[in-house]
């Protein structure tokens, strides 16, 4: 895969054209912001054009689907929120429903075939209550939960942190049929068939992790996407600072089934994390594979680090190819364009927003187009800062 490293480190002048386009960041003070960039290179300009809230004290997840926002609350102290609002034409937020939760979400996903942006229902997982909850959408205050799961282990795993199961996300496969659930505690990436007409979710045999990785986010590639055939699944382990590759089998009867292929670590030639950091993040567009890092430093002061993989277009495996600067303290999330032509990444400690320029040909991350700093900046390792950041297209 030598010619993946050759491209990558082409030199290449990053300056994409873009007319108008418009963001959403969450900040764990409560409040919701919308953004505009427009412009390219020097003339790049990156605002804040107006905040809103609704989603609880600690809104800590952001998932836009054909115009709709949603948005779920980790707040702790036994009561949340999940909200969802409309994207008006500026970019501005409209509060179209709220249901109260009992808290400690940190991830949802829209899913089954409906009227509501074509979903019907709405998964959640809770961190320390090891849970997965669903919900039927519209959201209302009168909303209930639809199901509830609890997970269970029989013993902790090798890292301190894995004391119970911690499931970190839900996230639908590409044919919408099933929802994985990486769970950090267990080692494990949870998977659930997917009753389109009722939202019911059952368990499947999930996909095991190495002891003491970690999966925290998944994200899936196919060399056609049109079809399964080849598809990969790739995680990003928080706590082993690594990423992971799986091939993807559908039964004709039953479940969709995982299987590791390769791990392989955030960090370059043997070197080791540094103390403290954690992987975060993971995002496929085109041939390549993002992560994030952390508290990493990597470049210098303050300055984290992305991460380029390589996907082999003939089998689905991927190579280490370079480190970047991430321009953002704690990246805890990043967001790729649809042209694959910029990043947006979201410090959580810097509590910033910045937009990296990235060459759809080669996936070459290129140099700081815009930044903005969005509310006040977090304390390091701790939950406060800026939580997320998506485009809006």
């Amino acid at each position: 895969m030598a010619s993946f490293k050759a491209l990558i480190l082409g030199t290449l002048d990053l300056l994409p054209e873009v007319l108008g386009a418009n963001l959403i960041a969450s900040h764990y003070s409560g409040k919701i912001f919308s953004l505009s960039f427009t412009g390219s290179g020097s003339n790049a300009t990156l605002v804040t054009k107006s905040s809103t809230e609704g989603c609880g004290t600690l809104p800590a997840w952001l998932d836009v689907e054909a115009g709709t926002l949603y948005c779920v609350d980790e707040d702790w102290n036994g009561s949340g929120v999940l909200a969802s609002y409309s994207v008006e034409s500026d970019g501005s937020l409209k509060q179209t429903g709220q249901a109260i939760t009992s808290g400690a979400s940190v991830h949802g996903t829209p899913y089954g075939g409906g009227d509501v942006d074509g979903f019907n229902f709405i998964a959640t997982v809770e961190y320390d209550p090891s849970t997965i909850t669903t919900y039927e959408l519209p959201l209302t205050s009168t909303s209930a939960v639809l199901q509830q799961d609890k997970f269970n282990m029989s013993e902790p795993g090798p890292n301190a942190r894995q004391n119970a199961p911690h499931p970190h996300a839900t996230q639908l496969d590409p044919t919408g049929k099933y929802i994985i659930v990486p769970d950090l505690g267990a080692d494990l990436v949870r998977i659930f068939s997917i009753d389109a007409a009722t939202g019911n979710l059952t368990a499947c045999e999930p996909g095991v992790a190495d002891p003491g990785d970690g999966p925290r986010h998944g994200a899936w590639w196919s060399p056609d996407s049109s079809s399964t055939t080849g598809q990969r699944l790739y995680t990003v382990n928080e706590l082993s600072n690594s990423v992971s590759a799986w091939t993807v089998s559908y039964a004709d009867e039953g479940c969709m089934s995982l299987k590791k292929t390769q791990t392989i670590s955030t960090y370059a030639g043997g070197r080791a994390a540094p103390n403290g950091s954690k992987a975060a993040e993971l995002h496929v567009s085109g041939n390549f594979l993002y992560a994030a890092n952390r508290a990493d430093e990597t470049f210098g002061p303050q300055n984290d680090s992305l991460v380029t993989y390589g996907i082999d277009p003939s089998s689905g495996d991927i190579e280490f190819v370079e480190a970047t600067p991430a321009h953002a303290w704690f990246p805890r999330t990043f967001s790729i364009n649809k042209a694959g032509t910029l990043v947006a990444v979201g410090g959580q400690t810097s509590s910033n927003v910045a937009i990296i320029a990235r060459d759809p040909a080669t996936g070459k991350l290129g140099g700081l187009v815009a930044n903005l700093a969005v509310a006040t900046p977090g304390t390091p390792q701790q939950e406060d800062g800026l939580s997320a950041v998506v485009w809006v297209e």
